[in-house]
């Protein structure tokens, strides 16, 4: 169903069942999967690519171009996975030619009101980045991640999968795969146990999860003594793997423990 107040350029690709409501702007280079609903006053600007079941609330702009002055124009896009929920006023600026040359949302995703995501962010699936939050740009957040709102996230962060950011939090380092980060300086507060036991990882795996995190954090080792000390005493599973590769690989460093400066 389109509204006829909608305008919607003739080249436009929109599958069926899709719903826009009136005063809806959608330009030429643009791909709308089946049944999404788009609200009244959003834009979708050329490079939107926006997946399946969907919907966007009143007042968002997709695919807007970078706030980079590095940017010249270049094509690129932003890309949607199904059944993402985009709430009011959300802002999605599509890649630039210099890193990913696109922005990517997952699928099952909730962006709530006036979440910003900048050029070359990739976020994964099942993420919930409540209102307010802004991210710079080329931020990677992996799947299951929560960020409270009116968190700013620094460019090229890096938020480990089912990782929970306390709300109005300043990220400037990374933050490493199942883990709570709060306070001022971001720091380490503890496991996202809760969580982990809601998407079904057994005690067994939480509570290894805890005493990786315990020797990173809490005893006071540097980082590189840290992993050593893990990787003789913990038998390699897909987690001790994700949190040993996460830190090794980060470029920003990650958050500290509570109480180290």
């Amino acid at each position: 169903m389109i509204q006829p107040l909608a305008y919607i350029h003739p080249q436009a690709k929109i599958a069926d069942n899709v719903v826009i409501e009136p005063f809806v702007t959608i330009h030429k280079d643009v791909e709308v999967g089946e049944g999404t609903w788009i609200g009244s006053n959003s834009v979708i600007m050329d490079g939107a690519r926006i997946g399946k079941n969907c919907r966007i609330f009143p007042g968002a702009v997709v695919s807007a171009p970078p706030q980079d002055l590095k940017y010249k124009g270049e094509p690129s896009t932003v890309t949607v996975g199904d059944n993402t929920v985009i709430r009011e006023c959300v802002t999605l600026n599509r890649g630039t030619a210099l890193d990913k040359n696109t922005t990517t949302i997952g699928s099952n995703c909730l962006l709530m009101a006036y979440v910003h995501v900048a050029h070359d962010c990739i976020i994964g699936d099942n993420v919930i980045i409540a209102n307010a939050v802004q991210l710079a740009g080329h931020i990677n957040v992996y799947d299951y991640a929560f960020i409270g709102g009116t968190s700013a996230v620094h460019q090229f962060v890096e938020i480990g999968a089912h990782s929970m950011i306390s709300g109005g939090s300043l990220v400037r380092k990374d933050v490493p795969p199942f883990t709570k980060a709060g306070r001022e300086p971001l720091s380490y507060i503890g496991i996202n146990s809760v969580g982990l036991r809601r998407r079904g990882y057994p005690a067994t795996t939480i509570n290894e999860i805890q005493e990786i995190y315990r020797i990173i954090f809490l005893k006071k080792y540097n980082i590189t003594k840290a992993l050593d000390i893990i990787e003789a005493e913990f038998n390699p599973t897909i987690e001790r793997d994700e949190i040993i590769n996460f830190v090794q690989n980060s470029q920003r460093g990650i958050m500290k423990g509570f109480g180290n400066t």
